[in-house]
């Protein structure tokens, strides 16, 4: 059962408001470790560095999308591994099994609850304390 305040987070999506609510409600569920940044590429170079366990991304974004960014990291050897959650403001079937394809763990349509963020959480780390 891993702690919340153990695992190092990035959250990556280009609205500011957005990116704060999600920021909120990881650190009410616990968690300590919450970065973010506004686009795919500035998180990219960030956790190749710095390096994170969960990565939650927006999928429509300008620049690179989501599903690239998932991509680029599955891709890269050394942070390939790291848990990647999709938030989307649409259940478009086809993103879903890009999504899918690419290797991500897990995926969250918006608008979405801090339960539901944290249940999408604990199907790939377990249960968190």
């Amino acid at each position: 059962m891993p702690a919340a305040s153990a695992i190092k987070v990035m959250v990556v999506d280009d609205q500011s408001s957005m990116r704060a609510m999600i920021r909120r409600t990881l650190q009410d569920l616990g968690f300590k470790d919450v970065r973010d940044k506004p686009g795919a590429a500035e998180a990219l170079d960030d956790v190749r560095t710095n390096r994170v366990h969960l990565i939650v991304s927006d999928y429509n974004m300008p620049d690179m999308d989501g599903l690239d960014f998932l991509r680029q990291v599955r891709a890269d050897p050394v942070i390939g591994k790291t848990v990647f959650i999709m938030l989307t403001g649409t259940a478009d079937a086809e993103v879903v099994k890009m999504a899918a394809e690419a290797g991500v763990n897990n995926y969250i349509i918006k608008p979405f609850s801090a339960a539901a963020l944290k249940e999408k959480i604990e199907r790939v780390f377990g249960e968190l304390s």
